[in-house]
């Protein structure tokens, strides 16, 4: 939010006094107009007004405290009584209309409405009566406030998520509405107006130019921000406009990470005492990604139910597990061989340290990869296994079943059988699969 001028102490009768006008958002829970508040300090005493300006700072402080603290009860009385009457409404079988909108609407539906409590003989039943008729004010919904009453609305989008999970959806919401807070304010949502929007995307034009950032993150926070305003909408019927829409800023290019040559891994990542220094758990999670593609949260989230060592094809299997796959074709099987296969047998229970913190163990492998100079360009990272091992399968012409089965993507065509078995797979993997360290001399 744009901060406003510091407050300075005002004459008035011989007395310094902090003199404010009430915000446009307090207007209705403060009705003073313009608030006069004595600092108790004469002029006379301090006519460079040194002293009444720290009093009216600290009254300035005080007088904020006092509208916010205002408008908090004010609200979650309002959403109280405003759900109560909607419950009600929905019990007789109406959705509920504020009395502006009732009045806005068709002419049947008011006189339809009118009529129910005299049929109904709920005349004398305030409750009722105020759920038909509308009498409770939709309460102001604020930015500050939008992600909570969104995730409210999307609880249901977290039951298969992680702890891990749910920060990380909620996290880049809160930066998008922390930004838009900063560029128009903490505004009620049904007054945002296109304008509102326009200046925040040129607000992000102007960053990207002076500092470089990223087109994808600008075009993020206007995703974000549109997709929780159009279901809170449809949710509240609030009728907001689409003031967010085709303001995507053009010009984005993919950020794609590079992929590692198979020699390179082998010669320099695989190599004896390359990867010293990184804890067993971190470096032997290197050793399985390297051989079996998966995603760094595929492998962290092993454990000792997904890790078939005794199996006749010993394998892992890729499974929701207490959080989300990325996507629906995430879950398989992946046969272990070369370096995944001696990982696991150091690890039968999978790695704990690691579960459900993907993140962390990224942070940290990078950190090291960089310094030990394992990293060719910027653009490679621990990440640059898995499309290394996809290339490595594209270098040998495995079918194209066969890799979609072991990278967890969508075959093209439609789906019939099970898929490639255990055995097949297995049969590609030992054609690329690496040398372990301790056998690469």
């Amino acid at each position: 939010m744009r901060k406003s001028a510091a407050p300075r102490p005002n004459k008035r009768d011989g007395i310094w006094y902090l003199i404010r006008r009430v915000p446009k958002a307090f207007e209705a829970l403060d009705q003073r107009g313009l608030v006069r508040v004595s600092t108790g300090i004469a002029v006379v005493d301090d006519p460079r007004a040194v002293r009444a300006t720290d009093a009216v700072r600290q009254l300035a402080a005080e007088l904020e405290a006092y509208w916010r603290k205002l408008a908090a009860g004010d609200s979650a009385d309002a959403v109280r009584r405003f759900e109560e009457a909607r419950k009600r409404a929905r019990s007789l079988g109406l959705t509920y209309r504020t009395n502006e909108e009732l009045a806005a609407g068709p002419l049947d539906d008011l006189l339809a409405r009118i009529t129910l409590p005299l049929d109904r003989n709920a005349v004398d039943d305030a409750s009722s009566v105020s759920a038909v008729m509308g009498g409770e004010r939709r309460p102001a919904l604020r930015l500050s406030g939008l992600l909570k009453d969104f995730e409210a609305i999307e609880q249901q989008t977290f039951l298969s998520m992680s702890a891990n999970q749910i920060k990380k959806w909620r996290n880049p919401k809160n930066r998008a509405l922390a930004n838009l807070i900063d560029v128009v304010g903490d505004k009620e949502i049904v007054r945002l107006t296109r304008d509102d929007a326009v200046s925040f995307r040129e607000w992000w034009q102007k960053r990207i130019v002076k500092e470089g950032l990223d087109i994808a993150t600008a075009n993020k926070d206007i995703g974000h921000i549109s997709k929780m305003l159009r279901v809170v909408d449809l949710t509240h019927q609030l009728r907001l406009e689409p003031i967010f829409g085709n303001l995507r800023l053009s010009g984005a290019v993919a950020n794609q990470r590079a992929a590692f040559t198979a020699e390179f891994v082998q010669r320099e990542v695989l190599a004896e005492g390359a990867l010293d220094g990184l804890n067993d758990e971190a470096r032997d999670l290197v050793y399985l990604i390297a051989d079996t593609g998966m995603r760094l949260s595929e492998a962290a989230n092993l454990t000792e139910e997904t890790i078939r060592l005794d199996h006749e094809v010993p394998h892992v299997q890729v499974r929701p597990n207490g959080r989300r796959l990325k996507t629906d074709h995430s879950a398989r099987d992946i046969p272990l061989v070369g370096c995944a296969l001696e990982a696991i047998k150091l690890h039968p229970n999978g790695f704990p340290r690691y579960r459900d913190k993907a993140a962390s163990l990224s942070a940290l492998v990078n950190k090291a990869l960089t310094n030990k100079k394992l990293l060719p360009t910027p653009k490679h990272s621990l990440y640059s296994l898995r499309h290394t091992f996809e290339d490595r399968l594209t270098a040998i012409e495995a079918p194209e079943k066969v890799v979609a089965s072991l990278m967890g993507h969508k075959w093209i065509r439609p789906k019939y059988g099970a898929g490639p078995s255990l055995v097949q797979k297995r049969e590609w993997l030992q054609r690329i699969a690496f040398n372990p360290p301790a056998s690469n001399h």
